[in-house]
């Protein structure tokens, strides 16, 4: 099992997507029309921190989530923050400070101001909106994301399957309705020089817009030619999508949302995802019995509150397995909703340190409660759980995955 903490944390900048040694001709055809911005163009980012490491037994942190805010947060606001990255920041002087390069020099930057520690850092993820992204790994391997919306109508049904069939198995779902979909594309590379893009602009543009010609505002039923013969389910759409980009680029997988909480991804092979989220509220307090009040206190922070305090939890359980082709499914999701549900109602709405037997002897720290809840979650869904995160609030994240 892995387990990764995650922080987040925003900073503003501009900045100029330009190779000096390229034509006009060249640079537009790789950065798309932000090129012409001559004295830069902006972007609100987001910074995320992944560390991963062990758990210490009587603190339940991997790391203290206090000193990535503190450490990182001071590169991001002396070198990243309100600054024209190309001139302000010296890296950027003779690499274009697209997605991915920002997203590397960020690690680049953070990992060394964690030697002192366990934890380390092996990824950060950065977001310049919402419909791009990147993320560099410690090993050196780059992600860049792509997303793209369309709104569409469908049945939920296969046609591998008779009427009853499909009535038992998708429910109401198989009487015409629509969605307002979001999809993700990811391009990765084991190496990456970042003197380019990792993606040229002109063919994830011409890519985007054969998907959303095919796709947006169409019946996919009847109206998508390539999708005739198939089942009309997320995890079959999230596998056409994929397969038409790959036809074009060398995609690495695709992720469908068909609701903002529950989604689907396909990899190559044939291999598929499913993923829903599920919120839920508890109490809690930080407090680990084997310390004093006052290191308690120290450790802890504002957390460790003695009348507790509490969060809007986020989960998101994907599970994966064997995707059945004939009726497009690789779980029920009706199912997955209620064994999610099931997991987390003897946590709902209470005290977790005073209310449930999970905390009594370990504090209930974030790498702690999902933990807690995988096996829960796991042996509900017959162990095909593959990841697990928690967001406490927006800005902290606890990842666990199966390895």
């Amino acid at each position: 099992m892995l387990l990764t903490v995650s922080k987040r944390l925003e900073f503003s900048a501009s900045r100029r997507l330009r190779v000096a040694q390229w034509s006009d001709a060249e640079n537009l055809r790789a950065f798309g029309p932000e090129t012409n911005a001559r004295y830069g163009s902006g972007h609100n980012y987001v910074a995320y921190f992944v560390f991963t490491g062990p758990v210490d037994p009587t603190t339940g942190m991997l790391i203290n989530i206090s000193e990535i805010k503190e450490r990182a947060g001071k590169v991001v606001r002396e070198r990243f923050d309100h600054k024209f990255l190309n001139e302000d920041n010296p890296f950027f002087r003779d690499m274009p400070p697209t997605a991915e390069n920002i997203a590397r020099q960020l690690c680049v930057d953070v990992a060394p101001l964690f030697s002192d520690v366990q934890a380390k850092l092996c990824a950060c993820h950065m977001t310049e909106s919402p419909e791009r992204s990147a993320t560099c790994y410690s090993s050196g391997a780059c992600e860049a994301n792509y997303w793209f919306e369309f709104s569409a109508a469908r049945r939920t049904m296969s046609p591998r399957l008779s009427a009853e069939e499909n009535a038992r198995l998708f429910g109401p779902a198989t009487s015409t309705h629509g969605h307002n979909y979001r999809a993700r594309l990811t391009f990765r590379a084991e190496r990456f020089d970042g003197k380019g893009p990792l993606v040229g602009y002109d063919a994830i543009d011409a890519c985007l817009r054969a998907l959303r010609a095919e796709l947006d505002h169409h019946y996919l039923n009847e109206e998508v030619v390539g999708l005739k013969d198939r089942p009309i389910t997320t995890e079959s759409l999230a596998g056409y999508i994929y397969e038409r980009v790959k036809s074009l680029m060398p995609v690495h997988r695709v992720r469908l949302h068909e609701r903002h909480d529950f989604f689907a991804e396909a990899w190559a092979d044939n291999v598929v995802f499913l993923g829903l989220q599920v919120p839920f509220h508890a109490a809690h307090r930080l407090q680990t019995v084997t310390l004093s009040e006052a290191e308690n206190s120290k450790l802890y922070g504002k957390c460790n509150n003695p009348r507790g305090h509490g969060h809007g939890y986020l989960t998101e359980a994907t599970v994966g397995g064997e995707y059945d082709v004939r009726s497009g499914t690789l779980y029920d999701f009706v199912a997955l909703k209620n064994a999610m549900a099931e997991s987390l109602e003897p946590w709902r709405d209470r005290h977790l340190d005073l209310e449930t037997e999970d905390f009594r002897k370990a504090p209930s720290t974030g790498e702690n409660i999902v933990r807690a809840l995988w096996p829960k979650i796991d042996n509900r869904v017959g162990q095909r759980l593959v990841r697990l995160r928690l967001w406490e609030t927006a800005n902290n994240r606890f990842t666990l995955r199966r390895m």
